[in-house]
């Protein structure tokens, strides 16, 4: 009788054994942050082709505006969703271009004005994007965003470059500190010519006057005179999409053509 050899036990146990591609610990490490990065903007990438999605339209605003909230909020509601319906009908996301779609509602999507968004999207029978962020306090996708284009980042970084990358306009809405960085974000790169000359709308001309000082920022040298042109208010969402339209917004791009990144 042969006698048993020693146990290999502790090597099939053994970190260093598991596949690459199966261990988390690995993964997760700070070593393979850049392998993260690229696998967050694959994943997306790769469902956004799969559909078709050639350029965006990206809509901003606070999580906490709800439908039947105080204030200004509903309106604010109101309106983000009615701009979704009607872009989305009039910008060429309902219909299938060749194997393409532009002017797709694209949201954080979280809730309040992005769950609007989305919602006015799905109203019209058009696709949406929605591009989730993990947070201490976990946000939950909302239930208007097309299930197989509602992504989840990590990184912000990656959650901004997609947001941008595709963006044939973007429309703010009020909003707190997220919405601010993601509108300067968009002006940052408007400014500095990283970013195609994109229209960009922010809605409520009264609160954005109150919030920002545009005009202090160009007292004090900060800004250029041009820069306030890189921006335009609107109240309503069919004002909105005019002023979009007045300033470059093409309802579908050529068959072939290929946003910006």
């Amino acid at each position: 009788m042969r006698t048993p050899g020693p146990s290999n036990a502790a090597q099939l146990l053994s970190p260093s054994y598991r596949l690459a591609a199966l261990d988390q610990d690995f993964l997760l490490g700070d070593a393979m942050r850049g392998v993260r990065f690229q696998l967050e903007f694959e994943k997306a990438e790769r469902a956004l082709k799969a559909w078709g999605v050639r350029s965006t339209l990206v809509v901003f605003g606070s999580a906490r505006i709800l439908e039947d909230g105080p204030g200004c909020h509903a309106r604010w509601y109101a309106e983000a969703r009615r701009f979704a319906v009607l872009a989305s009908l009039q910008g060429g996301a309902v219909q299938d271009q060749g194997g393409v779609r532009d002017n797709v509602i694209a949201t954080g999507g979280g809730p309040g004005v992005m769950a609007a968004a989305n919602r006015g999207a799905m109203d019209a029978g058009a696709p949406s994007i929605g591009f989730n962020i993990t947070l201490p306090n976990e946000q939950q996708p909302n239930p208007w965003t097309t299930p197989e284009l509602t992504f989840r980042f990590h990184y912000f970084a990656m959650r901004k470059m997609h947001l941008a990358m595709r963006a044939n306009a973007l429309v703010v809405f009020p909003g707190g500190f997220g919405t601010l960085d993601e509108l300067f974000e968009i002006l940052t790169l408007r400014q500095t010519g990283k970013a195609p000359p994109i229209p960009v709308v922010l809605i409520d001309r009264a609160y954005w006057s109150a919030v920002i000082g545009f005009e202090a920022l160009l007292a004090q040298g900060f800004i250029a005179a041009a820069d306030l042109d890189l921006f335009a208010f609107a109240e309503t969402a069919e004002e909105a999409w005019e002023t979009l339209i007045a300033r470059g917004l093409t309802p579908e791009q050529p068959i072939g053509s290929k946003p910006d990144v």
